[in-house]
């Protein structure tokens, strides 16, 4: 079986080009990150310069091959692990001198990590028996994944140079994942933003995702849900195929950074809890569903003893947050993204926008609908792109030029789709909108401002690395979209590889000097604010379903609440002096929560008399 790292965190994927090289950063440490592999036109460019930064040959795959994206993505994937490789033997070889990579990587370490203990012993010792240890600790070295994502959603068909609409295996999700399927990793895809059958399906075609004669599995699956039964479906799914789930990747519905995909008011705490209930029971399951397949298809069989790993991420700030959820929860290892935006040796922000990010305040920092996927979007709104926009709409010539087409998914105008940040596509709907007699003047308007409030994410998320790195964008296209969660707001400096970890050990304390209040407070908020926003959009008579839907997810707020409230004298040895904090805090939310619907308003229809 292949060694893991001792570190108790990761690094997820941040946008298309924020984490897009990470592990060339900070993989040599034993730090696990996550890249995005769906933008091939950013691998091809970032390929290109580290085959020239390294000395490598560079042979560009042109886009007239039709299956230009699998091969660009495999060739990137299969240079970042041989610089990684290469790194970390260079590290193996290094003396133990201070500043040096090789005892960087034992003092990042986590102060109860085996290993690190074993560092500090040897630093006490002299003649034989130290240099016995220092061979010792060398061959425990190692490196961090390089684990990939794809979001399953973006999965458009592709055309030919002629026009042609290809066969789906050439579609944008297919595509990548074919290219990290062929590529010389041992590591986890990560797929995000639900099931996509097509795309689960093809990895049956591939033996690197199923156990070898020892166990071991090549590739293995990692599935980033939001909720329990999101987990149990797909992983269901899978198992019936005879496909293991390695990895149930949690994240905060709200509190976190990029696309937001809101459960109705389930709240984390409670959410982890289930995990923490059934998780065994799941596995049993699974194991049991999988070998049926795999006897049936006389393939090696998932080892009983197989364990199903569950990480969690989104706004966690505190190493005491951190540690609640390894302890308490069970949880096999946390994810810290945004925080991460603001150390340059761990990810690519470009200087303008990482200024801008220093100064911000929690206002900064806002839930939009700025996606042309039609997902809340965690948005930034000093960020260039929101400038460029707003210039655009200005001069009357809104929407973006549309190069890449990854999110053109809308036929209202043409059979071939468009991307609704697209400016062809905002030019016909603003025309249409303004042909149709039935909108009144407010109407009319209010469904303009939600046309022209998309933005171009294929260019905008990957600009900073293309700036960063001093790479030529061919259209001169610079503007930079980021999507931090709101947790950055209480990080304020520039921070290096060793502060951040530090912090997320313990060692130090980083925040700035804002009131923070705990985590599941913060995410709590989010979600009352969110439920607020959501009923503001019903101005008048609602239906028997938005009715329902607004009910439950005022009761499943409240009985988060009231889960909290009685988990606090638990987990007390967490929490320190802000557990009085959080009983007023969630008392006062809990009173907020419950006079959402005053007079009756929802059982009568109308959210008219909703106070806000």
């Amino acid at each position: 079986m292949k060694k893991t790292t001792a570190h108790t965190f990761h690094i997820p994927v941040m946008g298309l080009g924020y984490t897009i090289d990470t592990p060339i950063k900070v993989g040599r440490f034993g730090i696990s990150s996550v890249v995005s592999i769906i933008q091939d036109v950013l691998i091809e460019q970032m390929r290109e310069y580290y085959c020239k930064l390294y000395g490598y040959n560079f042979s560009p795959i042109p886009v007239g091959d039709i299956d230009h994206r699998a091969k660009r993505v495999k060739a990137y994937l299969n240079l970042l692990k041989e610089i990684l490789d290469a790194q970390v033997e260079k590290v193996r070889n290094e003396s133990f001198e201070e500043g040096k990579d090789l005892v960087k990587y034992f003092k990042m370490l986590p102060e109860d990590s085996a290993l690190k203990i074993l560092y500090y012993e040897m630093t006490k010792m002299q003649g034989d028996a130290k240099i016995f240890i220092q061979r010792q600790l060398r061959k425990q070295i190692v490196a961090g994944a390089i684990d990939v994502n794809i979001m399953s959603k973006i999965d458009n068909r592709n055309y030919s140079k002629d026009g042609e609409l290809l066969p789906v295996e050439y579609s944008d999700a297919l595509s990548a994942f074919r290219g990290f399927a062929e590529s010389d990793l041992t590591s986890s895809i990560i797929f995000s933003a639900g099931l996509n059958p097509r795309l689960f399906n093809l990895i049956e075609k591939y033996p690197q995702f199923y156990p070898d004669r020892s166990g071991a599995i090549k590739k293995r699956i990692v599935l980033k849900v939001s909720d329990f039964r999101s987990a149990e479906i797909q992983a269901k799914y899978l198992a019936k195929r005879g496909l293991w789930v390695s990895e149930f990747r949690v994240e905060s519905g709200l509190n976190c950074g990029g696309h937001a995909f809101p459960t109705d008011g389930h709240l984390l705490g409670p959410i982890l809890q289930e995990f923490k209930e059934r998780k065994s029971e799941l596995e049993k399951d699974l194991i049991k569903v999988c070998n049926q397949n795999l006897v049936l298809n006389k393939r090696d069989l998932v080892e009983q003893t197989e364990k199903i790993r569950v990480t969690v991420q989104g706004g966690i700030g505190t190493s005491g947050e951190d540690r609640l959820l390894r302890e308490h929860y069970g949880v096999d290892g946390t994810g810290w993204g945004s925080p991460f935006l603001l150390v340059p040796e761990a990810t690519n922000v470009d200087d303008s926008t990482l200024e801008q990010l220093k100064s911000a305040g929690r206002e900064d920092y806002y839930l939009s609908r700025s996606s042309p996927l039609g997902i809340p979007f965690n948005n930034f709104r000093k960020s260039s792109s929101e400038i460029q926009r707003s210039l655009r709409i200005k001069k009357g010539r809104p929407g973006s030029p549309c190069y890449k087409k990854y999110l053109s998914f809308n036929t209202e105008f043409s059979e071939k789709p468009l991307c609704i940040a697209s400016r062809a596509y905002q030019e016909k709907k603003i025309k249409s909108l303004r042909n149709d007699p039935q909108l009144t003047k407010d109407r009319l308007e209010k469904q303009i401002q939600q046309v022209m409030e998309k933005d171009c994410l294929c260019e905008g998320l990957s600009s900073a690395a293309l700036q960063k790195h001093k790479i030529r964008d061919p259209h001169k296209l610079e503007a930079v979209v980021i999507c931090p969660g709101p947790n950055l707001a209480y990080f304020s400096e520039i921070f290096t590889l060793e502060e951040m970890v530090g912090h997320i050990y313990g060692r130090l304390n980083i925040l700035n000097e804002t009131y923070r209040p705990h985590f599941f407070i913060n995410e709590l908020k989010m979600y009352v604010d969110y439920l607020k926003d959501e009923m503001k959009r019903f101005s008048g008579e609602i239906g028997d379903k938005e009715r329902k839907y607004f009910s439950q997810f005022k009761e499943n707020l409240m009985g988060g609440i009231q889960y909290y409230i009685q988990l606090l004298p638990s987990v007390s040895g967490h929490l320190g002096e802000i557990e009085s904090a959080m009983e007023s805090e969630f008392s006062v939310l809990l009173d907020q929560v419950r006079n959402l619907f005053p007079d009756g308003g929802l059982i009568q229809g109308s959210l008219g008399k909703l106070s806000f």
